[in-house]
């Protein structure tokens, strides 16, 4: 869960989403393509476990509680991320592993069904789906190529009080659209330190909406982390779905070894 732009920035599962710090010097001077490849370059730690808490709250209100823990490991310029359900029953041991590339080449997922004993491989035409009955999507799981994109600085304007850049992204081909689902997208990044606290996603099919709100940012061992994301699903002014995602315990430089982030593992459970 680290997308760095995307809607779980993440985590990223990773949701993913996924955040660091670099400082806004000359400001004035940098492109929308210049501010997005900062976004992408920026430190987001290494190493790293988390706790989630996931709520699924329908139209009326009712909700569903999920928790999760994820593991994030950098390999080279790639992340391999992992991600086991701990509660409740009927998702515990559910898992996740994203080797998310850095090169431009589909990064590769993989969901493992305990009740099925079966690992699916989330395959390009699916990932623009929904990831266990949440508003995010498989996609949003992983980074987007920058180059992948038109990028245009919209205008300059403020969230929650602090300066941040509105850049809109338009996917250049088909394939984007249709991995991810989006037709475009508008996306607030803070000036102080390259990270998206919010974003506005139209889907391509439905006529629906995507939003996503970073509620809470901090810094954990020099490291900015979102512990809190929103995720709401709209049509017109109506709300179908919401997600909401906290981060907690997270923990840089841990031992991970390299064999933690493969399919036996995934197969294996905590």
């Amino acid at each position: 869960m680290r997308s760095k732009w995307t809607t779980w920035t993440c985590c990223s599962l990773s949701v993913l989403c996924l955040l660091g710090s670099i400082p806004a010097t000359a400001e004035a001077e940098l492109s929308a393509d210049e501010i997005m490849r900062r976004v992408d370059a920026r430190d987001d730690g290494d190493r790293s476990i988390r706790e989630l808490e996931m709520i699924l709250i329908d139209k009326n209100d009712n909700r569903r509680l999920r928790l999760m823990r994820s593991y994030s490991r950098d390999v080279g310029e790639d992340v391999h991320t992992i991600l086991f359900f701990l509660e409740p029953a009927d998702v515990k041991d559910t898992g996740f592993l994203t080797y998310d590339y850095d090169a431009e080449k589909d990064d590769d997922q993989w969901l493992y069904l305990p009740a099925l004993r079966k690992t699916k491989r989330i395959a390009s035409s699916d990932k623009s789906g929904s990831f266990m009955g949440s508003d995010f999507s498989y996609a949003d799981l992983t980074t987007r190529e920058v180059e992948n994109y038109d990028w245009t600085l919209m205008k300059e304007t403020e969230v929650r009080g602090n300066p941040v850049w509105q850049i809109q992204g338009v996917p250049r081909t088909q394939d984007e659209i249709d991995e991810t689902g989006y037709l475009k997208s508008i996306v607030f990044v803070r000036k102080d330190n390259y990270v998206v606290v919010r974003a506005v996603n139209w889907l391509e099919k439905g006529g629906r909406l995507k939003y996503m709100d970073v509620k809470k940012l901090e810094v954990i061992d020099g490291i900015w982390v979102p512990t809190e994301i929103h995720m709401t699903t709209k049509k017109g002014r109506e709300t179908l779905h919401k997600t909401v995602l906290n981060i907690h315990d997270v923990r840089f430089g841990q031992d991970l070894d390299a064999d933690f982030f493969t399919v036996r593992q995934l197969e294996k459970g905590l």
